[in-house]
């Protein structure tokens, strides 16, 4: 049935319907200028293919139903090209916040270290007993041969110098203090 039409029947089939099927584009798209390239191509499509088309129903509905079908199509793209952003940003956050994590982790590694380095050999043996070897303060007295108020003044002392020396990582800190009284 296309195969018959000539290029002034296309041409003045498409000055005819080409403002009606941008408007059906448009309302699926809610984008006149993709809606205009949608519609572009669809008589694209027609013409080169005008002559192996197989149309049963008027010329007019086909073009129609093309353009719809390619506005859904174009959505449904969208729509997975917009899940794939929204996961690749999901992704790079997290690897992102990983990588932060890391480093705040590794530079607040290193400067405890730095802390527990300053403290008095006494206080740091203490302190080091508790956090590193996991002893009670009982068992530390008993270690060091000294009194359970000792080591718990000693691990105050300890606790309120790293907590100085600490203060911009205050929230890994905390975390830090917890695991110790534990």
């Amino acid at each position: 049935m296309a195969d018959k039409i000539s290029l002034n029947q296309f041409e003045d089939l498409f000055r005819s319907q080409y403002s009606d099927l941008c408007a059906v584009a448009n309302k699926y798209l809610q984008d006149l200028d993709a809606a205009e390239e949608i519609v572009q191509s669809v008589f694209v499509k027609f013409w080169e293919s005008r002559e192996s088309l197989q149309i049963k129903q008027s010329i007019k509905g086909y073009l129609f139903t093309a353009v719809k079908n390619n506005c859904l199509n174009q959505i449904k793209h969208l729509k997975i090209k917009e899940e794939y952003k929204a996961h690749n940003q999901r992704e790079i956050a997290l690897e992102e916040s990983q990588f932060e994590g890391e480093l705040e982790g590794s530079e607040l590694a290193k400067k405890i270290q730095e802390s527990i380095d300053k403290l008095p050999d006494a206080r740091k043996q203490i302190f080091v007993l508790s956090r590193y070897e996991g002893l009670k303060y009982k068992e530390i007295a008993e270690k060091l041969n000294i009194s359970i108020k000792t080591v718990e003044n000693q691990m105050g002392s300890a606790l309120k110098f790293m907590k100085s020396q600490l203060s911009e990582y205050l929230v890994s800190l905390l975390i830090f203090i917890i695991y110790i009284w534990k």
